[in-house]
């Protein structure tokens, strides 16, 4: 069962398996070595591709491994990274149960090293409010606002979708993506973590690494609000040259649909802007937005740091604010930590 824990690390038999182990965590991390590099790892991978990757060839090490990296995500101890690294290890459980699922038939090798939908719904304690009919499934409401909660899109609201006695109907897609969302809520609870000063000392400098990547990489905190007038310039000017139907080339388009993903816009309202472009399809326009987003791709991307705005010719009528900051998000964050709360409608509300 070694193999299973270490593909599914996030389960309570494969923690239970570590106790019983008996593995003294201020000795493992004193010594070093392949638990602590591969735990490092994971959190790269996690802030880096949105993917935790792997696994190690050594079944143990990846195991010993998970339970480094939420430490390290502890002593890190910003909500970006927690948020990142629950996602990423989400994501690739997701990936291999998805994959488990796939080949469960003839193809499946052995239940020591793979999980079914069925598993994963006893795990989390889901199997009384999840039941099979007719090849899809009925999910009790209150399950499904829990775990579809941080789904973006408008397909995931209640009032668009079918509720009869008390359940609501789900493809085995869609089941699957609330069962990433159950392996997310896992992973993250609990984060941080109280961690003895003794071990924190021992991962000074994985975590001095991980913290200047986080730097370099992303920013402190998650966005949802949409003002416009607030956006950096460069976002303004492609905002407006979206609105006005001009042609955009592939690397605009992808700075302003990643920016608009991160600060909370869903998909419908950005192909919604996106139709009078010309060459508009929605199909393709779609499926380009949730690759960015990370629903159709293992990596959720980030809006182009300004370096990049400026290799592209994207970075237009800079101010003052530009001379200070390196990220287009950075920017923004500062414009509404600055603007009077009262003053500041989201312009979703507006359209409405």
């Amino acid at each position: 069962m070694e193999l299973l824990y270490a593909r599914y690390p996030f389960l309570a038999e494969a923690r239970a398996a570590v106790e019983e182990a008996g593995v003294d965590l201020a000795a493992l991390v004193a010594e070093g070595g392949p638990a602590v590099d591969r735990a490092t790892e994971r959190v790269e991978y996690a802030l880096e591709e949105g993917v935790v990757r792997g696994p190690h060839r050594r079944p143990r090490v990846e195991l010993l491994s998970y339970p480094v990296a939420r430490v390290l995500v502890s002593l890190v101890d910003e909500h970006v990274l927690t948020r990142k690294y629950a996602r990423a290890e989400a994501r690739t459980a997701y990936e291999r149960f998805t994959a488990d699922v796939a080949t469960e038939t003839e193809l499946r090798s052995t239940a020591d090293t793979s999980l079914t939908r069925a598993d994963l719904l006893a795990e989390f304690d889901l199997t009384a409010s999840v039941r099979a009919v007719g090849g899809r499934y009925r999910v009790s409401v209150g399950t499904y606002l829990d775990l579809a909660a941080d789904q973006r899109d408008d397909e995931w609201r209640l009032v668009n979708r079918e509720l009869r006695d008390g359940e609501v109907p789900l493809t085995e897609g869609e089941l699957d993506v609330l069962l990433e969302a159950a392996v997310r809520e896992r992973v993250g609870e609990g984060l941080p973590l109280s961690v003895p000063e003794s071990v924190a000392e021992e991962l000074g400098e994985p975590v001095e690494h991980l913290t200047a990547l986080l730097s370099d990489l992303d920013f402190t905190r998650d966005i949802d609000t949409v003002v416009p007038e607030l956006f950096p310039p460069c976002m303004r000017a492609l905002l407006d040259r979206v609105q006005k139907g001009e042609h955009l080339e592939h690397h605009s388009r992808f700075a302003i649909a990643s920016f608009l993903t991160s600060i909370g816009m869903a998909t419908d309202d950005i192909v919604d802007l996106f139709q009078v472009n010309p060459g508009f399809g929605e199909e393709a326009t779609r499926y380009q937005v949730n690759h960015i987003r990370g629903q159709t791709s293992p990596t959720e991307y980030s809006p182009p740091s300004c370096a990049t705005m400026q290799s592209y010719g994207d970075c237009v009528n800079m101010d003052d604010r530009c001379e200070t900051i390196a990220h287009p998000m950075a920017y923004y964050e500062d414009t509404l930590d600055d603007a009077d709360d009262a003053e500041v409608t989201d312009w979703r509300e507006e359209r409405d």
